[in-house]
């Protein structure tokens, strides 16, 4: 007799920035407890915002690279490696599921990039669960997004963890370099309305591209548009809860969701800075 499949969570994960994969700050130690009391996956499928290309792929091949895409950052950081295994037949499931919609499978171009290990280091460290990284197709419309979310959702079903990693509010050009928990007004409020509409009809969430915060939070789609991955999956039961809440740097939310995991939210005081050498016109956070 087989053994039933637990049904996996669902998450999103404001990542900021990649020096999080080193330090330990109020988000990464809730990171880690996070990892704690979840439950431990088959495979974990990642929608990254630093994967945004012209085209919706998975990777697809059995030992993704861990890619170092950003400049300026400590050396420590270049030397980084998380070694995780890939899973191609993850990765051809997630391409089945979609259908009609369609996914190609990357066997040797990408792998797994600073959205997914500067979180994956805390949530999973041993780097003991394969992992298939998707890309955002910077071509589709937002609502494209939120449509394969929601196609993709049956795979918590089959052992797979979908996690989004961006930021809710990401304006680098903001940044306020020496105020690691600051947040301007216009962050909190675009941040707080995210979170009513998650919380009450996640379905509808690209009604918050109306609010008079958006231009401000959302000058660039890349950080926002994991998030609307689980929105599509939260669709199907509802709603999604803020896991943890905080800012940093005056223009980011570090505001962290999940589907179904029956957590209570965690509010952080604020992370570490970037070194203050590096400008914010030689970081890619």
């Amino acid at each position: 007799m087989s053994q039933a499949i637990e049904r996996m969570p669902a998450l999103f994960i404001g990542h900021g920035s990649p020096m999080n994969a080193l330090e330990l700050n109020d988000f990464t130690r809730l990171w880690r407890s996070l990892g704690e009391r979840l439950p431990k996956p088959k495979a974990l499928l990642v929608v990254s915002a630093h994967w945004f290309i012209g085209a919706t792929a998975v990777t697809a091949m059995p030992r993704p690279r861990t890619i170092h895409d950003f400049y300026g950052f400590p050396p420590e950081l270049f030397a980084f490696d998380y070694p995780a295994a890939g899973a191609p037949e993850v990765a051809e499931e997630v391409a089945e599921i979609a259908k009609p919609l369609w996914i190609g499978l990357d066997r040797d171009q990408w792998g797994l990039d600073h959205g997914s290990w500067s979180v994956l280091t805390h949530l999973y460290p041993e780097a003991d669960i394969p992992v298939v990284q998707l890309s955002i197709n910077a071509l589709k419309p937002l609502a494209y997004h939120v449509a394969l979310g929601s196609r993709l959702a049956a795979l918590r079903n089959r052992g797979i963890m979908i996690l989004g990693s961006g930021n809710v509010v990401h304006n680098l050009r903001e940044v306020q370099w020496n105020r690691s928990d600051a947040a301007f007004d216009w962050n909190e409020r675009f941040d707080n309305a995210v979170i009513e509409q998650l919380s009450q009809n996640p379905a509808e969430i690209l009604k918050v591209t109306e609010h008079r915060d958006y231009a401000l939070a959302v000058p660039t789609p890349d950080h926002f548009i994991p998030l609307l991955y689980l929105a599509g999956i939260a669709a199907h039961e509802g709603r999604a809860e803020p896991l943890i809440r905080g800012y940093a740097m005056g223009s980011l939310s570090m505001t962290c969701y999940g589907v179904g995991t029956g957590l209570p939210v965690k509010e952080a005081e604020g992370a570490a800075t970037l070194p203050p050498e590096v400008p914010p016109d030689q970081s890619n956070m």
